[in-house]
């Protein structure tokens, strides 16, 4: 069903362009012009321009990690409770614009408003409280006397100055998983949002100076890839790169980041398998595979994009499935009514639409496979879209669509089903869906990804970790594991027996 409304993005966020004025970086505490080549950032809902700004060119992005490098020292020797604190304001400032973060976010990506204030905001809220407390539990291995001469402890210390590079789907998400485990633990940080998509980065960094983080310890450089992200992660000064997208882009960056001897924590591409067994409740999986299928229109690394149902519920999920997507209310995102948003760019939107295309050699289309029309067709809408009878090998089966799509194939016995849901390249996310406990135990076990849902698929909670294994990076965001990412383990060994002429010393030399 689609709807539009009078209401556009564009009017509903006037507010949030003249709170973020003509400039796109944030270096040093301060908003700044870019010095390189005009961008515009587009509303996918209408395919009109609303913001236009100069990127980053490579002397922005020296300045942006001249000015995190001389931050560095003063923000690393500061007490845990002191960022805390700050992270504790921080938290208190986006909660109180919370509305406008909200609509900064769907006027960018195109995201339902309900989705950006139910869900993008009210997590980076969460997410920045919990830091503030973990930055106060900074903790190395007690000290000891390993060695009977020595007494030993470690120390975690921040890694410098991290170089991060965040996508276009969850910008406000992003940049806070990127910006708030590397600050509570000392470093300071140049992050490079998307070009497409800079807006509420730029009002996070805002926030942070609001909340009191000193100048030079969070900042923003908002250009492309090539130029800016590039030289990002290829300069000296630069001890550690976090990014999250693509797994092709990602190999790119890997070998960049190789020249410097750079730590890497990469969160790549994903393909999550939803399996269903026989035994599962239906209604439950059904639904569970549409949201988790269309959540912002299906561009997340972790959305339910292959189900695997056991050949007894196969015929009843696909058609519970088929009605459920036909009830799916596509409009303008500014709209509470609305339930899916457009793609975020026009770009994508004809790439996800020509895997459909391709696919209808091999699978059939249940429902959706094309673009709305009438109101919605001047912006990146695509249908909510099901696809059956696609081979395992298949390019739909095996490679990130990314949009609002969803495969499903049939399986027999549980060894099947496990081993389709193992056989991609990605190991990030993936769901079981059962009402036996010895079946959800095995999958956990089996399947080889950074995170399996029983029963559920999506829900993610600051408290625990998000990433992934295999072609989809290593490290963690999010949680206390994320600061194995952003912390240097040091050991610290001392003689405690003042003996000046040590037993050891006669394997090195022989005088007495």
């Amino acid at each position: 069903m689609d709807h539009a409304t009078d209401a556009t993005g564009a009017t509903a966020a006037a507010d949030v362009l003249e709170r973020v004025g003509d400039r796109a970086q944030y270096i040093d505490g301060r908003p700044r012009a870019g010095g390189g080549v005009p961008h515009e950032v587009v509303d996918p809902a209408t395919g009109r321009t609303v913001w236009s700004y100069a990127t980053a060119g490579p002397a922005d992005v020296d300045a942006a990690v001249a000015a995190a490098k001389a931050a560095l020292p003063g923000w690393a020797a500061t007490a845990p409770a002191e960022r805390s604190a700050v992270l504790h304001r921080l938290a208190a400032v986006l909660d109180a614009t919370a509305g406008e973060l909200a609509r900064a976010e769907t006027l960018q990506c195109g995201k339902p408003i309900r989705l950006s204030s139910g869900f993008d905001v009210p997590g980076t809220v969460d997410n920045t409280a919990f830091f503030a407390g973990a930055a106060r539990h900074l903790e190395g291995k007690a000290a000891g006397e390993y060695s009977p001469d020595h007494t030993s402890y470690v120390r975690r210390e921040p890694v410098g100055v991290v170089g991060s590079i965040a996508p276009w789907n969850y910008p406000l998400q992003m940049a806070g998983w990127k910006i708030l485990p590397a600050v509570a633990a000392g470093n300071t940080i140049v992050l490079k949002p998307s070009e497409l998509t800079p807006l509420t980065a730029l009002l996070f960094a805002r926030a942070a100076t609001e909340a009191g983080l000193p100048d030079g310890v969070l900042n923003i450089v908002t250009g492309t890839g090539p130029v800016a992200g590039e030289h990002l992660v290829t300069h000296p000064d630069v001890a550690m790169t976090s990014f999250t997208g693509s797994t092709a882009v990602g190999t790119r960056i890997a070998a960049l980041a190789a020249g410097t001897v750079k730590r890497l924590h990469l969160e790549l591409g994903g393909k999550a398998p939803f399996v269903v067994f026989d035994d599962a409740d239906l209604e439950a999986a059904v639904h569970g595979a549409v949201a988790a299928a269309l959540i912002n229109s299906g561009q997340d690394c972790t959305a339910a994009t292959r189900a695997y149902v056991q050949r007894p519920l196969y015929d009843a999920f696909v058609a519970g499935v088929a009605d459920l997507m036909a009830t799916v209310r596509l409009g303008d995102p500014a709209d509470p009514a609305t339930d899916l948003g457009p793609l975020t760019s026009f770009a994508h939107r004809d790439r996800v639409a020509a895997v459909v295309e391709r696919a209808r050699a091999y699978a059939t289309v249940v429902t959706g496979g094309g673009a709305p029309g009438d109101k919605l067709a001047a912006g990146a809408y695509y249908r909510p879209t099901l696809l059956t009878g696609a081979p395992q090998e298949s390019e739909a089966v095996q490679r990130e669509i990314f949009g609002p799509v969803l495969t499903v194939l049939p399986f027999d016995g549980d060894e099947q089903g496990l081993a389709y849901a193992n056989d991609t390249p990605y190991g990030l996310a993936a769901s079981a869906w059962t009402r036996d406990v010895y079946r959800a135990g095995r999958a956990a076990r089996e399947i080889t990804a950074g995170c399996v849902w029983i029963n559920d698929h999506i829900p993610i909670v600051s408290e625990m970790p998000h990433g992934g294994a295999k072609r989809s990076g290593f490290g963690k965001d999010m949680s206390a594991y994320s600061f194995e990412e952003y912390t240097q383990v040091k050991h610290v060994m001392s003689d405690n027996t003042g003996v000046a002429r040590k037993d050891w010393h006669r394997t090195v030399f022989g005088a007495v």
